[in-house]
């Protein structure tokens, strides 16, 4: 089968390790099945793989990808949920992974999944659609509905615009019936947020209006500062990853002070996954895509990644 896999891994210079080429089918353990791949997303996470973050080099090569939308044996459409554990929260499984980490993932024509992991795909969503849900969606799913303890009319401030999380929590935020600014470095991208249905958008560090109920943390380091500022005693900051560090300051007299939570979030189990799916089916509401690229051209994408010039997701077809 084709897949695109990391070879090697390299910090400075992560492409050098992406290979696109014919690749051994998946072997399919006792419990598990395979699901042609018709739409696949790309996320930080496969970028960090080829980093050398979270992967050990014994598991190399790997096929990479956490996310997909596909046919399973039985012939069912599907949506692949991407996380391998136990427990009624997979996510808290001490020994948990994702695919790509320990077991081959989905940038390829065949992936093997447990069958447990599984979601029955709407048919009002395409596969590039649905292909967007697991990681990215589910993620600002968990954060804005399970972590962030909000009423609707809660004000939330969405930080670095732009990316999957980012965007997901923007349109998700407005669904919800929050009241959704957001920050970005380019105007272009401020532009966009807006019209996916932020309230209003901001420089970042930017002083703003008023202070809000929760902040939705997806930078780190570079913003911080100003999202623990623009909270309102007992606000809460949901954090989901630091794409520009993990080493923030940490202001911990302000957090005493205004008595504020900091809440780390992870993506969401199979259960959430599948009421996503089903919320997006209800509301019309459907993923932001960036651009819809060929998976023989995956290096395409990859580049585009790395440079930060997107809005929203990168889905690969087959």
């Amino acid at each position: 089968m084709f897949a695109v896999t990391a070879s090697q891994t390299d910090p400075d210079n992560p492409l050098a390790g992406l290979m696109l080429g014919e690749h051994p089918d998946p072997q399919v353990p006792d419990g598990w099945t395979t699901v042609t791949v018709r739409a696949t997303a790309l996320n930080h996470h496969d970028l960090w793989t080829l980093k050398g973050v979270g992967i050990k080099q014994d598991r190399l090569p790997i096929v990479l990808g956490c996310d997909a939308a596909g046919v399973d044996a039985d012939g069912n459409e599907v949506i692949v949920h991407s996380v391998i554990g136990s427990g009624a929260d997979e996510t808290l499984d001490p020994k948990r992974s994702l695919l790509s980490e320990v077991h081959d993932g989905t940038f390829a024509d065949l992936v093997a999944v447990p069958r447990r992991n599984l979601v029955p795909k709407p048919a009002a969503l395409s596969f590039e659609e649905a292909a967007c849900l697991p990681t990215a969606w589910l993620t600002a799913y968990r954060m804005l509905f399970d972590k962030a303890g909000l009423e609707p009319g809660s004000t939330v401030l969405v930080q670095g615009a732009g990316g999957g999380v980012a965007t997901a929590l923007i349109a998700l935020g407005r669904a919800g019936g929050y009241r959704v600014w957001a920050t970005s470095r380019s105007a272009a991208k401020r532009e966009q947020a807006a019209k996916l249905g932020a309230d209003r958008v901001f420089e970042p560090g930017a002083r703003l209006p008023e202070r809000v109920d929760a902040v939705m943390e997806t930078v780190g380091q570079a913003t911080w500062d100003h999202s623990l500022k623009s909270l309102k005693p007992g606000g809460r900051i949901v954090v989901c990853g630091a794409t520009s560090g993990a080493v923030p300051p940490a202001d911990l007299n302000r957090v005493f002070f205004l008595q504020l939570s900091v809440i780390g979030s992870t993506m969401g189990t199979r259960d959430q996954l599948q009421r996503l799916a089903v919320f997006l089916e209800q509301t019309g509401l459907r993923p932001v895509i960036d651009r819809t690229i060929p998976l023989t051209d995956a290096r395409d994408g990859f580049a585009a990644l790395a440079e930060g010039d997107i809005f929203g997701k990168i889905v690969f077809t087959r």
